[in-house]
């Protein structure tokens, strides 16, 4: 039988998967000598298991814990469940994969009457032991008996009010035993400490599926299948008196990376009233004159543990009667920003190497050099101002319920989440917002930490704030009220909250952020190109570091207001020489796009898809639109509206689109080729070096590329004869058929480049539409019938077995294809990470995600390599 308990003193740091993060880390800090409240922990196997037995704990797990208790006891010389030296104990999880407070936690477990009683004389601090035993009774309620604790907090309110106390630190310990005696009116819970520890051990295991944790797991893509650690250790108390406190640090600022000891600390207080945010901290500096020792001991701490882990630590901790305990430390939640900073600074002092800077970096987090911050010279109206705690600019409508924000944000409005506090349950909400404003809390508070994890803008602790979430308004210093609907703008850079849209202005970047793309161009072997057919685009993704387009739709060059009728006229044409006369004209549009692109991408390919989408797509939808261009064009708009109907089909998707355009209506790719060729001329005699590649879209079999190929061929052969000149190109197909893909050995004799085009290869795989497949995903993923939007990140078991026949299966039938994807899963880290691993030569995306994906094509080829 497999061991399910450790204690402390028996894992490492390395027993991650097996302790969990949390679990992991105070075994390693034992081991280190730091001062560590002892304890054990439950195995995340134990869990997978206590889900596999129907929500059963395993039969001899009590009695594994209970001999890991009596140890623990000794090492701490109190004894669980005795009145006269009695020991409390923290009961929580820790999952592989941090997800900070996603998950059930439990203090001062073990307490009941008697022991409060005994603590209390043990002590000599009653007010401290009756304060310990109401909070133990919320929490229990809250987790294991699914009260109403708002309820609960509601009778500390009044009972405040009544005694005209200002916080709960008033409270005395006879006022404590009058809130716990109405307490225990409206819940019951087992005075048995065993019995308590045995019924938290199980609500752990069972807030693994809360529906906070299933959201943050889908957000940050944590498999359900690692399940969570339950680490029960021996509890100290930062609410002792004057002399005690509990605090949340970080070895460096997680906002900014700075190299600076940063943190918050609140004097006479639990752990729980700093990360909950129910009280604004003070800066941990404050320590150094009311407890000087324990704050010479914090420092050495945590410069310790930032070089004996490599890299920047979230470390909480509590005095206790002026003696330091240390409960956790992990790897610190950070800011994009930050974690450039970090990673590179920490190359710099020689602490780690590229390769592992680039890891350190989230190819998400790359994306905070590229939003948009508050113009800092933009008139504003100032209204309240609170601690930065995540950057950014970010503009809304005012929401005060992570319920509201779903709905409101689902409704197409963007919105600004306004809280006193936030707590885990808010996750829902925080993650559609486009700011979060919270009245309490510090910065490292529930709502700081998360939001700098997900990279949305976020101000904490702003107190010039009053917000009622009851009546939806929020009342600033000056008397100024917001109101439910009313749009704000958060400036996460200053924390300063004011009314309106203010002006924002493209984020810039650092010169860390320019050093860590050197180190990832360096270290990757993936091109990354971007899917652009503007020269403004074009423009945005060279500049943010793309090697060439890899997808140029032809067909946007035709969709703008002054060309869009030309394009109609051409498919209303009643015969081929018609249809050539508007041909010219578009010609003159595409080769007058193509140039441009040519001067932007000067030396670099240039992937040219070929028309691809159905022609009814152009036309107008209804009979007023026809009856205008009808004026326009000069026909009868029963005419148009007749044409549309004819062009209409069932299944457009999958009808007259793609290659087969070309074959039908050849002339159309005459007219592409002569202006791609053309225009690329035309660059040759300015002094250039295009690249053009023609991209075959939708083929199913290599019949329909050699016929097009041909035209193609056809059509370069005489505008290059009539300049005299030759030029450089490739002819290629797009992959987006599953036939295409099972057949490309005999494609491969036609073609010189293969491009996936993911988004139809995914959409023909599963049978899903990709406009209409919104109404059941959610459901599909909620119910784990699949394990993500196959449209956000590549389907590697059957789409990516496709793709994978079709490299290996083309490159045995020809030798030296190049292989390249362009669907939107170019931008995606993790299918990033199988293209690399497949052995394609480049990935295209959007311009905004070119740097994305040249931080993930590093990470993959270092995470090769390291497999390897």
């Amino acid at each position: 039988m497999a061991k399910r308990v450790y204690l402390f003193s028996e894992g490492s740091k390395d027993d991650r998967d097996l302790l969990g993060g949390k679990g992991a880390n105070l075994c390693e800090m034992t081991s280190l000598n730091l001062p560590v409240p002892f304890g054990f922990v439950i195995t995340t196997p134990t869990c997978r298991e206590y889900f596999e037995n129907g929500n059963r704990l395993p039969t001899l797990l009590e009695q594994e814990y209970r001999v890991a208790l009596d140890l623990v006891e000794k090492q701490m010389g109190a004894r669980f469940g005795d009145p006269e030296n009695p020991l409390l104990f923290s009961v929580r999880s820790g999952a592989p994969i941090s997800m900070p407070g996603m998950m059930n936690t439990i203090l001062n477990l073990g307490i009941n009457d008697e022991i409060a009683e005994g603590l209390a004389n043990k002590t000599g601090n009653p007010r401290f032991a009756y304060d310990c035993y109401r909070r133990f009774i919320q929490m229990f309620a809250d987790v294991v008996l699914g009260a109403d604790t708002h309820a609960m907090e509601q009778v500390i309110e009044d009972y405040k009010d009544e005694k005209a106390y200002q916080t709960d630190v008033a409270m005395e310990a006879e006022d404590w035993q009058a809130v716990i005696g109405t307490f225990k009116t409206m819940v019951k819970f087992p005075e048995d400490p065993f019995e308590q520890l045995r019924l938290a051990v199980e609500a752990v295991f069972q807030s693994w599926y809360t529906p906070r944790a299933n959201v943050y797991r889908e957000m940050n893509n944590i498999p359900d299948s690692l399940g969570t650690a339950v680490t029960v250790q021996s509890m100290v108390f930062g609410n002792f008196g004057e002399d005690s406190g509990s605090g949340v640090a970080f070895t460096r600022n997680p906002s900014t990376g700075e190299r600076l000891f940063f943190g918050e600390v609140l004097f006479n207080a639990a752990g729980e009233d700093v990360v909950a945010g129910i009280r604004t901290p003070l800066p941990v500096d404050a320590m150094q004159e009311r407890m000087p020792d324990a704050h010479a001991e914090l420092l050495a701490a945590q410069a310790m543990l930032e070089q004996h882990y490599r890299d920047m630590q979230d470390i909480e901790f509590t005095v206790q009667e002026g003696r330091f305990y240390i409960l956790q430390t992990r790897s610190g939640k950070r800011t994009g920003r930050a974690s450039v900073r970090i990673a590179v600074d920490m190359v710099r002092e020689g602490m780690i190497n590229e390769k592992e800077a680039l890891l350190r970096v989230s190819p998400e987090h790359v994306q905070s050099f590229l939003h948009p911050m508050v113009d800092p010279d933009a008139p504003r109206t100032v209204i309240a101002t609170g601690l930065p705690a995540s950057p950014g600019g970010a503009t809304g409508v005012i929401v005060f319920s992570a319920d509201e924000a779903v709905k409101v944000e689902a409704d197409g409005e963007k919105v600004i989440l306004v809280r006193r506090e936030t707590t885990p349950e808010d996750i829902h909400g925080m993650r559609v917002a486009e700011g979060i404003l919270t009245e309490l809390g510090g910065m490292t508070s529930h709502a700081a930490v998360v939001a700098r994890g997900m990279g949305v803008c976020a101000i904490t602790g702003c107190g010039d704030l009053r917000v009622s979430v009851q009546e939806g308004i929020a009342t600033a210093a000056d008397g100024t009220v917001i109101k439910r609907g009313d749009v704000i703008t958060l400036d996460g850079a200053s924390g300063e909250v004011m009314l309106g849209d203010i002006a924002k202005v493209e984020a810039s970047t650092s010169d860390d952020f320019q050093t860590l793309l050197s180190w990832a161009d360096k270290h990757r072997r993936l091109k990354v190109r971007a899917n652009a057919e503007t020269p403004e685009d074009a423009a945005k993704a060279r500049e943010l570091g793309a090697e060439g387009i890899g997808l140029c739709r032809t067909e946007h060059m035709f969709f703008a207001s002054d060309r869009i009728d030309h394009m109609r006229a051409m498919i209303l044409s009643k015969d081929r020489k018609e249809r050539k006369q508007h041909l010219a004209k578009l010609q003159e549009f595409q080769h007058a796009d193509m140039l441009e692109l040519y001067r932007v991408m000067d030396g670099l390919p240039v992937t040219i898809r070929l028309l691809d989408p159905p022609l009814h797509e152009f036309l107008p939808h209804d009979q007023a639109d026809a009856d205008a261009l009808a004026e326009r064009l000069k026909k009868d708009p029963e005419e148009i509206m007749q044409a549309r109907n004819d062009l209409a089909e069932v299944n457009p998707m999958l009808g007259f689109r793609g290659c087969r355009l070309s074959v039908v209506y050849p002339e159309i790719t005459r007219m592409q080729v002569r202006a791609i060729i053309g225009a690329a001329l035309q660059a040759r005699e300015e002094g250039l070096n295009p690249y053009p590649e023609i991209m075959i879209p939708l083929v199913v079999n290599v019949r329909e590329i050699r016929l097009i190929s041909e035209v193609i061929d056809r059509g370069i052969a005489k505008v290059t004869k009539e300049k005299s000149v030759s030029l450089r190109y490739k002819i290629g197909t797009m992959m987006e058929t599953p036939r295409a893909c099972l057949g490309a050995d005999r494609l491969a004799s036609a073609v010189e480049f293969m491009s996936f085009g993911t988004n139809d290869l995914t959409q023909m795989t599963y049978g899903f539409s990709r406009d209409d497949a919104g109404r059941f995903i959610p459901q599909y993923l909620d119910a784990k019938i699949i394990e993500d939007d196959p449209f956000v990140s590549l389907d590697q078991r059957a789409v990516g077995r496709l793709m994978r026949m079709a490299v290996q299966e083309s490159r045995q039938a020809k030798k030296g294809i190049k292989y390249g994807i362009c669907g939107e899963h170019g931008g995606d880290p993790r299918s990033i990470r199988f293209c690399h691993d497949l052995g394609l030569d480049y990935v295209s995306c959007s311009p905004y995600r070119v740097p994305v994906a040249r931080i993930a094509a590093a990470q993959a080829r270092v995470l090769a390599d390291r497999d390897d």
